[in-house]
Order: C-alpha cells, then sequence, then structure tokens
C-alpha cells in the first residue's frame, strides 16, 4: 500500500508571500519545456493503467510472446496485444519477429530503472 501523509490546511501554505526570485529563475533555467512535460505526462498516464504497469513488469524480467503476456496475466490476446501496442507507440517497449513468433521486450533501460525506482518510492 502506497504510503500517504495528511496533511493539514495549516501546514500547506507559506504564513507570507516572498517569491525568491532567485530560486524561481534557477529552477525555470533548468525545467523541461511545454513540449517535454506534455510527452512525460502521456507516458506517466500510459504506465498509470495496472494492466500495462504489470506488462511492463513482467518483461522486465524476460522477453515474452503476446501469448506469454497472456497467459501471466490471465486475459485474451486480443487485450494484450492492444495494451502492448499503446506501450510500443510510446517507445517503452519493442518487439522483434522470429519465424511465426513475435517477441517483446522493454525498449531501453530507462524503462527498467523507472519501474525500479517506482517500486523502491513505494517500499520506503
Amino acid at each position: 500500500m502506497p504510503r500517504r501523509t495528511t496533511v493539514t490546511r495549516e501546514d500547506d501554505i507559506c504564513e507570507v508571500e516572498f517569491v525568491n526570485k532567485e530560486s524561481v529563475n534557477a529552477v525555470r533555467g533548468r525545467m523541461p519545456d511545454a513540449s517535454t512535460i506534455e510527452d512525460l505526462a502521456e507516458i506517466f498516464k500510459v504506465l498509470g493503467d495496472p494492466t500495462r504497469l504489470r506488462i511492463v513488469s513482467a518483461l522486465a524480467v524476460k522477453e515474452l510472446c503476446v501469448c506469454d503476456v497472456a497467459n501471466l496475466l490471465g486475459t485474451s490476446i486480443s487485450a494484450v496485444s492492444h495494451q502492448l501496442r499503446v506501450l510500443r507507440n510510446l517507445k517503452l517497449v519493442k518487439h522483434r519477429k522470429d519465424g511465426k513468433m513475435v517477441y517483446y521486450s522493454l525498449d531501453d533501460e530507462c524503462v527498467e530503472t523507472l519501474l525500479k525506482e517506482g517500486l523502491k518510492h513505494i517500499e520506503e
């Protein structure tokens, strides 16, 4: 279960209004542009789906074909294929064809790192 913190009204805002322009300017210069933020939000939105997250988790262990993933998740091949297509469109997973089989794996180490860091965050 994710840890949650209760924030009271008194705890969530400063008691005085003061903008530290030096801090704001330093942060503003290092923030991603709006387009990059939109792309990142889309990745987090896609990974916010439990089925897709289970697929990513499985593929972090081993390259699998659609049939294997469907069996692991206890769902249809069609449903898994759809979810894999969504993940592929965002370059979170990749595929390779081997004869009549198509195998899926994570697109790169960044995807696995994102998964591991998320798990580490909720386990702390």
